[in-house]
């Protein structure tokens, strides 16, 4: 065994003992479809400056997501029910009394000139007479003080954070930022209390949160007399604890709320999905990777078992860093594993492919030797797949918030997991075993001494893809208008997510089961409505808008279902993806499309990347449209599968731009429409083996997943269609067209390109 195989097994086999420790020690926490969680209701109310109607409690809601995803709750449910009642869904949240409390902190931070010492008689808390806007109130030490107006408001502040400082021993403190005009109104207001003399009460500056000052830290003496200090920030001291000036920070930056809120129920409730739904998810997730791992084995023999065998460490892998991570797992976010899985397999079937053309062309002269020429071609091809995907993932994470930005967390980590489970275990793996006498004596046992089936036609028949580039472009404009005009003419039918819908909760006797009413109303025409456990013996239905009849429809289904229940509230809701949320992931998304189209172009050309992302936009129109005319629902589900879409979709373009590109390098060969063609032919075997792969398990979780898979997995199955297909047949004729112009200004010829 060389040195750097060593290296590699050693680093695998530390990475799994890791994950295998954090495997079984730390606990994966379950999303609130999985598992359930804490239900608070909050409600608003109106103060003598501010009611609070219908538009306060939206900018309320707006506010609550910000403070949730600061508290680290990932993929929270926030939904207005009503004029003034908002409902938050916490998915394991240790202690829902704390989260109720940072909830409903009104969080006004406001910073006051010190006019002094407070004087006898005046009343603590109250405005002074006569001085509007004056006031007194204890510091932190419990000393009365009297206080100016407010010159700074948190509306002022750029930032907070918490943050420990050792080298002065001054422990946990919040740093705070000013922006626009709030710098110069901290040099304004330092500035005036520098010119105090030291010691003097008038010299400090007070910070209040909520009508309490927090700290009242007095000026340094270093600072001139109306100088101020002019780089707009501060620090917030006064003995934090580390949750303290955590959370603090997080209310400073999550913002005031427009009305104050209050808790009037706070309960838990069981999760969205069946216990049914999830085992029967569970077994078709993993009867899914067994046939993907026979079909590899199939293929590849000897070195698809050792890639099946990484499959399951990339599973280790990931599960130990969403745990360890602290990370919530959702249905929705298992679309970035399947996703991650599918590019795990990708690599694998990649690197394989290209030592069979390696040990076929005689250029390598042994398995091992094929192996790793294998390894170093495909690297790129593997890199910069990988790469766009995780850009997309962390644009996702950072601009987008909710069930998106869930989605970018597990991306994130599945792309990971699997890029070290192909390219460090599935090599360790594969390079021992091809070292070993008994491989070397029997090279086709390995699946790379033949040159397979979809290889050999080719090489047979040589067909010429690219004679007419047109007319694929021509093909897919046609499928492109008709699943357009499902648009038109149907229209997008938008989930109780983006539309909101009708809340009833009942009370009953006793605990009923969940699963047996959910399945009661989808066989009485509901399939969409989502039944809940809530305190014991109660049960939440929501549902998309119903009418009055409809209402005594699904209240009639329960009660059979149930036996007898009392209806204890009927509300209209708003939808859980609200406007901001949506705006932010249509921006998320946006920009992740340029980035991607920025790297590729660096990467690549700019005339490869723009051929990846017309396909891109030629796979998701695409998958749209056929939805519509289904009469499918749009909704956070099939969001997540559309991201995933995306990244299949780049991933095959990637793959075959990548070929183009060293084909191209190499010179004096056939043009540009030849070059494309012959890296269509080369790249046919991995895009079948990996669509085939991929195909197993989708079609597993679309028979066996129950209904809470069943759209997920068919979006997925047209978007691996749908993105295979026009990574050859509209990527690469766009490519051409984009070429040909760019070097002529005018298109060639159909048919003058392609050179047999």
């Amino acid at each position: 065994m060389n040195r750097s195989l060593r290296v590699r097994a050693l680093l695998a086999l530390a990475v799994l003992a890791l994950s295998l420790y954090v495997a079984a020690t730390v606990p994966v926490r379950l999303g609130l479809d999985l598992r359930g969680g804490t239900q608070i209701v909050l409600e608003t109310r109106s103060t003598p400056t501010a009611d609070a109607d219908s538009a306060a409690t939206d900018r309320t809601l707006e506010v609550l997501r910000g403070r949730i995803d600061a508290l680290g709750v990932a993929e929270p449910t926030l939904v207005r029910s009503g004029d003034h009642r908002i409902i938050v869904e916490l998915p394991g949240v240790q202690d829902p009394k704390k989260a109720a409390a940072v909830l409903g902190r009104t969080a006004q931070l406001t910073f006051h000139p010190v006019l002094g010492a407070a004087q006898d008689g005046d009343e603590m808390s109250r405005p002074l007479p006569k001085r509007p806007g004056q006031r007194v109130l204890p510091d932190e030490s419990g000393t009365p003080l009297r206080l100016g107006p407010a010159s700074l408001t948190g509306e002022d502040v750029k930032e907070a954070a918490a943050r420990f400082d050792q080298q002065r021993g001054a422990g946990w403190h919040v740093t705070v930022g000013f922006e626009g005009a709030g710098r110069d109104g901290w040099a304004r207001l330092t500035g005036q209390a520098a010119c105090k003399a030291p010691g003097d009460a008038a010299r400090r500056v007070a910070i209040v949160l909520d009508d309490k000052v927090i700290s009242s830290p007095q000026v340094d003496p270093s600072i001139a007399c109306g100088t101020g200090i002019r780089d707009g920030a501060t620090r917030i001291t006064g003995s934090f604890s580390p949750e303290e000036a955590r959370e603090l920070s997080l209310l400073i930056n999550g913002g005031a709320l427009p009305v104050p809120v209050e808790t009037v129920e706070q309960r838990t409730v069981g999760p969205t999905l069946g216990a049914q739904a999830i085992t029967a998810s569970a077994w078709a997730a993993v009867i899914g990777t067994a046939l993907t791992s026979l079909f590899i084995i199939v293929v590849y023999r000897l070195l698809g078992a050792l890639a099946a065998l990484a499959l399951t460490c990339y599973g280790l892998v990931s599960y130990a860093a969403l745990a360890a991570l602290g990370a919530t797992l959702t249905l929705p976010g298992l679309a970035g594993f399947v996703l991650a899985i599918g590019m795990a397999v990708d690599a694998n079937v990649l690197v394989f492919e290209r030592a069979r053309e390696e040990y076929a062309a005689r250029r390598r002269p042994s398995i091992r030797s094929a192996l790793t020429a294998g390894f170093r071609n495909a690297f790129s091809a593997i890199a910069d797949s990988n790469i766009t995907t995780l850009i997309a993932a962390a644009l996702l994470f950072f601009l987008a918030s909710g069930p998106v930005r869930g989605f970018g967390v597990t991306l994130g980590i599945g792309v990971l997991a699997s890029m070290f489970s192909a390219l460090v275990i599935s090599r360790v793996l594969a390079e021992f075993a091809a070292s070993r006498p008994g491989v070397r004596r029997r090279p086709r046992l390995t699946g790379i001494a033949t040159t397979g089936a979809v290889r050999e036609r080719l090489t047979r028949r040589n067909p010429l893809l690219m004679r007419r580039p047109r007319r694929w472009l021509a093909t897919s404009a046609a499928v492109l208008v008709l699943a357009g005009s499902g648009l038109a003419v149907r229209g997008v039918d938008l989930g109780v997510e983006f539309t909101g819908g009708r809340l009833i909760e009942y009370s009953t006797s006793s605990p009923v089961d969940p699963g047996r009413v959910r399945s009661a109303l989808a066989d009485a025409g509901f399939p969409r409505a989502v039944v809940q456990s809530s305190g014991g013996a109660g049960l939440t239905v929501r549902t998309d808008p119903l009418t009055h009849a409809e209402e005594r429809e699904v209240t009639g289904t329960l009660r059979e279902a149930a036996g007898p229940a009392d209806k204890v509230r009927d509300e209209l809701i708003g939808p859980s993806l609200g406007k901001e949320l949506r705006q932010g992931a249509l921006i998320a998304l946006a920009v992740a499309l340029g980035a991607q189209l920025v790297y590729l172009a660096a990467r690549f050309r700019w005339v490869l990347g723009s051929a990846a992302v017309v396909a891109l936009v030629h796979d998701v129109v695409i998958l749209l449209g056929v939805f519509a005319w289904l009469g499918k629902p749009v909704d956070g589900v099939f969001l997540a599968a559309l991201l995933t879409v995306i990244g299949y979709s780049v991933n095959d373009s990637v793959v075959l731009f990548d070929r183009v590109r060293e084909l191209d390098r190499r010179g004096s060969g056939p043009p540009f429409s030849g070059v494309v063609n012959q890296a269509i032919l080369q790249t046919l075997p991995r895009t079948v083996n990996t669509g085939m792969g991929a195909a197993f398990m989708l079609t597993a979780l679309a028979v066996l997943g129950g209904s809470s898979l069943t759209d997920f997995a068919l979006a997925l199955l047209i978007g691996l269609a749908v993105g295979t297909y026009s990574s050859v047949f509209t990527a690469a004729p766009v490519a051409i067209g984009l070429h040909a112009r760019s070097r002529s200004g005018k298109p060639s010829p159909e048919g003058a390109a392609v050179t047999a």
